[in-house]
């Protein structure tokens, strides 16, 4: 029973999200403080001596902050709402559970967390900056603006780390219980999911005047760029010799974090995109671990 719960967390989450959305999307002020959590038991895991930065992982950073603007810039003039949705979809970091996947599809699970520390630090600094220039709000000044985002995305994305390595330094025996709890994040992981998953669909439900061939728009946007992102990841690790760590790092993103920031920075619409994101990146991972089984299948009765 328990492995088809995980096997089946994903639709599970999002079917729950839709069917309360009433109820659920009131707890979304959860969400911040279920990210902190995931992030934390996932920092655990990460000793100082473990953080090695690649030359791999400058590229891969240079298209997740730059590109989140280039492909803003060339779908603005379409649509400036669809253009949110695809930067968000382009500068979210990399998911806590792809360290997971990662492993289990052969790749560099030390690596993968590098990054992820790495990318986590990236988007704190560029965020707060891009936020305000692409949805500014009547009266408020730039600088405000991002000091006050500073205030909300940064301790999210920065304190998890450093309090996890003050949690190991100075006190082992918590650490070694927070590291028991890991299996834990899966499971904040879906409640985070139906959150999230819950508000969208409220927000769309109470909308006066639906747009639906945006939405869809932003959904097919979130496939493209999805699918470029982890064949783009891949080939720069191939020229690193790491394909796989690095097409996880580039594609497969902190849904999660990227959903919560659409709806509190930006127009909220703009979270279709990130939503939909959350299902085309978990049929790339499921088709990766079907072929990657059925190699490892292929290799067995070869040996045998």
């Amino acid at each position: 029973m328990l492995k088809f719960l995980k096997d089946w967390m994903l639709p599970l989450a999002m079917v729950a999200g839709t069917l309360t959305y009433p109820w659920i999307s009131r707890l979304i002020f959860l969400t911040p403080y279920l990210i902190f959590a995931m992030l934390l038991l996932t920092f655990c895991k990460l000793s100082p001596r473990d953080i090695h930065i690649h030359k791999a992982h400058v590229w891969l950073l240079l298209i997740q902050l730059v590109g989140s603007v280039v492909v803003y810039g060339m779908l603005y003039s379409i649509h400036p709402v669809v253009a949110q949705g695809a930067l968000i979809c382009v500068l979210a970091p990399t998911a806590t559970a792809a360290a997971v996947i990662t492993g289990m599809l052969g790749g560099s699970v030390p690596f993968l967390t590098s990054y992820l520390l790495l990318c986590n630090i990236g988007v704190a600094i560029v965020a707060p900056a891009l936020f305000p220039l692409i949805e500014p709000h009547s009266g408020v000044t730039f600088l405000s603006a991002f000091i006050y985002i500073c205030k909300q995305v940064g301790p999210i994305l920065i304190l998890p780390l450093l309090l996890a390595w003050i949690i190991r330094r100075y006190t082992p025996v918590i650490h070694q219980k927070l590291l028991s709890l890991n299996g834990a994040t899966f499971y904040i992981w879906a409640f985070s999911l139906t959150l999230v998953t819950g508000t969208t669909v409220n927000f769309l439900v109470e909308q006066e005047d639906p747009n639906y061939v945006v939405e869809i728009s932003m959904a097919v946007v979130a496939l493209v760029i999805c699918v470029i992102q982890f064949l783009l990841g891949r080939r720069i690790g191939r020229t690193y010799g790491d394909p796989i760590s690095s097409g996880q790092g580039l594609g497969q993103k902190n849904t999660i974090l990227a959903i919560w920031m659409a709806q509190t920075y930006l127009n909220p619409i703009s979270s279709v995109a990130p939503a939909a994101y959350v299902l085309w990146q978990n049929i790339i991972n499921s088709y990766q671990l079907w072929l990657k089984g059925k190699r490892d299948r292929k290799t067995l009765n070869t040996t045998i």
